[in-house]
């Protein structure tokens, strides 16, 4: 199952606890924390170390910045460090980060903005240019919200309350989705329909194909079928033979276990990793002797006509041998 990848961006060595506390908070999440450290980024040999990193962060979900009293490693890319060039590359690729300032370093900010035209020393960090980079997040139009914090339990509660509120909106939004396609299938069924009095009143009756096509596009099995298959476009189905065409055309198969005298035709079909399975049926009784399909009206249509059920496949321990 597909984890949030989240990457943790900082100086190492005065921060390099609080790195650690972070990775274990990610990974009570159940999410994949990516950490240079800890080997989570595959390095090659045709650019620079800091390079792969940048290239990672293109594949993560999110990015946690936090910003101490060091620089760091200057960048090879350009004037700044490599974890504010990390910063630098999420916000580029429109990721969502979290940016976590030291309490001290965020409080001396605002005297670094009353004397950043003179050159004095600073007490919590050692290089002015961190002063800078955090203006320059700050004067960012969107995705420049800063946090302080004391300790990784600051972070980690306040990430916990974020992640709480973006899995609330995914939740509203999925609802969202549901009413557009609702509102979207209404307006689907109206233009139909309203193409169905067109066809008549123009008394072609003689086209009972014509209007039997019509009819089957709004069958009950046409938008269970576009919804559990996530087919975007019209079709219609005549009988058995178009729907094992439809349904084997998804990547679907018949069961080998499926008998003649069964109540259900029943497609399985597997992931590419071969870690899920996935079984389709549909009942049999929705069509006629003749393997046609019945008209049913939706005030007459059963729910337990077509289903859908996955099946998590756990790999055998051979699999994670290496050899």
């Amino acid at each position: 199952m597909a984890k949030p990848r989240i990457f943790i961006s900082s100086t190492f060595y005065d921060l390099r606890q609080i790195r650690s506390d972070i990775d274990l908070f990610i990974e009570g999440l159940g999410y994949e924390p990516i950490r240079n450290e800890e080997g989570d980024i595959p390095y090659g040999k045709e650019d620079a170390l800091e390079e792969y990193c940048y290239k990672e962060i293109k594949s993560v979900d999110i990015l946690i910045s936090i910003i101490g009293g060091r620089f760091g490693s200057e960048s090879k890319r350009e004037n700044s460090s490599i974890s504010q060039t990390e910063l630098k590359t999420a916000i580029k690729e429109n990721k969502q980060i979290y940016v976590f300032v030291e309490k001290n370093v965020l409080s001396e900010y605002e005297t670094y903005l009353l004397n950043k035209e003179n050159s004095i020393n600073y007490k919590f960090v050692d290089n002015v240019k961190i002063y800078q980079f955090i203006e320059e997040i700050k004067n960012l139009k969107v995705n420049n919200n800063i946090k302080g914090f004391e300790t990784a339990s600051d972070i980690t509660r306040y990430l916990k309350e974020q992640f709480a509120g973006l899995f609330q909106r995914f939740l509203e939004e999925q609802t969202k989705i549901k009413e557009v396609s609702l509102i979207m299938n209404l307006e689907r069924t109206s233009q139909n329909l309203n193409k169905l009095v067109t066809f008549l009143s123009e008394q072609n009756k003689g086209q009972t194909e014509d209007i039997n096509r019509i009819l089957m596009i709004n069958h009950p099995l046409i938008g269970a079928l576009r919804e559990k298959l996530n087919i975007p476009y019209n079709f219609y189905i005549e009988g058995v033979n178009d729907l094992m065409k439809l349904i084997e055309a998804r990547g679907y198969s018949n069961s080998p276990d499926e008998a003649p005298w069964d109540d259900d035709y029943t497609w399985i079909k597997f992931s590419k990793n071969g870690t899920l399975k996935e079984t389709l049926t549909i009942s049999k009784k929705i069509f006629d002797e003749e393997n046609r399909l019945k008209y049913v009206n939706k005030s007459n249509w059963d729910d337990n006509y077509i289903n859908q059920s996955f099946l998590n496949i756990p790999s055998s321990k051979e699999d994670d041998l290496p050899f």
